[in-house]
Order: C-alpha cells, then structure tokens, then sequence
C-alpha cells in the first residue's frame, strides 16, 4: 500500500472534521453522530494528551457568565476514558468544561468518539490551533509531540493544521529560546512574533528583558536584535602569563638551533608548560620527526 492509498495519509489535510470521521458521511449520519449526549460534569476528565497546559483565569470568567446566560452550546468531544469504565475523558473542548464547572452546570453536552492516542492529540491541538487558543509555546510542543510520539513531518503537520510549513517550522524553532523568555510568551506578555525575532539575538533573555520594560513593538524587536548582531563581542581579557626566565628562554634557543624551526615554551603554574613547534609546511613537520626519532634511537 502507497503512502497515497494510507487510510491514515489519507486524513492529513482535511483538518478536524477528517480526523472526526465525518468527512463523506451522508448528512442524516452525521446528524446522529452530531446529536449530542448529557452526562454529568464529574464523569469527565482531562486528557493526558491535551496539547493545553495554562488557561487565562479572566478569559473563564467570561466565558462562565455566557454558559450562564445561554447555556453551553457547543458540546465537549470526548472518548472513553482508558482506565474508568463509566466516565470520559476530554479531547476537545476542556476550556468550555472548566468554565460550565464555574457557571455551576450539572451536566454537560457531550460527543463521544473512539480515538487512539494519536487522534486524540490531533484533534485537541486542530481545535485549540483553529480556535486561536494556544499560546505560541503550547502550539510548539503539540506540533513536537506529533513528530516525535506519533512520526509525522513537517509537512504533514502543515496539511493536517492548515498552516504554512514555514509557520510550522518557525513555531518549532521557538522551543529553542531560554525558558526564561518562554515563561514571557505563556503568560502572553510576548508574541511569536517577538520571540521570533530574539532567536537572531546571541543574547535573547537579555534582549527580551530590554522588550518588556520598554514595550516595544515586534518591528522595533527586530531593528534592537539586528543592532545587538552587529556589536562586536567584547575580547576577552587574557591573563598575563607569567614572564619567562633567563633557562625557559636559553631552552627555547636551543630547541629552535637544534630543530631549525621557531619554538615557544607557555609557562603554567609549577613546573608544568606547552612546548610548541612552529612550522610552515608538511616536510618541515616531517623533518622534525625525523630528528625526534634519531634523538630517541640514539638517546
């Protein structure tokens, strides 16, 4: 079977609904799939796989006071929970769970749907991606999870998300920014485009200090890490090495008369050093060996 025949390949690309088995269901099917089911609040769980780990405390709030008012309209994806046989655990829609436990629902609508770990993952970060409800970090370790758990490429994660490759592999590149800075782009106070741009940056927490306290724009980010390139590094202060005496200096002589080369001997502390042979070309090398060896011969 081809990567194109695949039913696995087969689903990358079509996003959520593909991964929900519902793309090519005749409606009246999909209408019974999507009729949703009541189960109470406490028999559902969150995921071990939800690519979602920090929820903004003010944006539950809000959503809690709508589920007040209209009730919770879209209903929770969910699977059978793997080691509790009548409860289930959350694939999609953990935020919306969360805030109906704020607005003091009792039950909750739910769609249950087998799913093996991979799936489940893929649907959790296409809906939070698609909604917009990830922070630039979350998103980047959901698209690492799937290269590395579950074995897809970049792009194959640009298909199945609907992003560009180029986004995906940028997004990656932001795992590689001290935590530090990462802290500042979960807690929202960074964009990715911020971060983006001190990854050019030789010192990006630094950098992304000097960001925060002047609030300065991504464009103005880009324009601080470009200059911060250009300043030559500070050289680094050598420490004196100790001054060579009268016998260092006399061996030195001797060595270079006897190789016919230049010779340097570094003092260290005590009587510890580096004796280095200074040649110009290959056969110069192979003419001190040569004496090194008859020295060692004849010694």
């Amino acid at each position: 079977m081809t990567d194109s025949d695949s039913p696995r390949r087969s689903n990358l690309g079509r996003g959520l609904a593909a991964l929900l088995g519902e793309d090519g269901e005749d409606y009246a099917s999909l209408d019974r799939m999507r009729s949703a089911k009541e189960v109470p609040i406490e028999r559902l769980h969150t995921s071990r796989v939800q690519p979602r780990r920090t929820f903004s405390e003010e944006a539950l709030d809000s959503l809690a006071e709508s589920i007040r008012e209209q009730g919770l309209l879209q209903p929770i994806l969910v699977r059978r929970h793997p080691e509790r046989a009548n409860d289930y655990e959350i694939i999609a829609g953990e935020r919306r769970w969360r805030a109906a436990q704020r607005a003091q629902l009792h039950q909750v609508p739910v769609v249950i749907r087998d799913l093996d770990d991979s799936q489940a993952l893929e649907a959790a970060l296409v809906e939070n991606v698609q909604r917009q409800d990830l922070d630039a970090v979350e998103e980047a370790e959901g698209y690492r999870r799937l290269i590395d758990e579950f074995g897809h490429s970049q792009d194959d994660l640009a298909r199945l998300i609907g992003k560009s490759r180029p986004h995906i592999a940028n997004t990656l590149r932001l795992l590689n920014l001290p935590e530090p800075v990462k802290e500042e782009l979960r807690a929202r106070n960074l964009t990715a485009g911020h971060a983006r741009a001190l990854l050019s940056a030789r010192e990006p927490e630094a950098l992304a200090k000097q960001v925060l306290s002047r609030g300065l724009s991504v464009r103005e980010t880009e324009r601080l890490a470009a200059e911060a390139a250009k300043t030559p590094r500070p050289s680094r202060v050598r420490a004196e090495r100790p001054a060579k005496d009268a016998d260092t200096l006399a061996i030195e002589r001797d060595l270079a008369q006897v190789l016919g080369l230049k010779v340097s001997i570094d003092l260290k502390d005590g009587e510890r050093g580096t004796v280095t042979i200074h040649y110009d070309n290959l056969d110069q090398l192979d003419d001190v060996l040569k004496r090194l060896n008859k020295a060692v011969q004849f010694g």
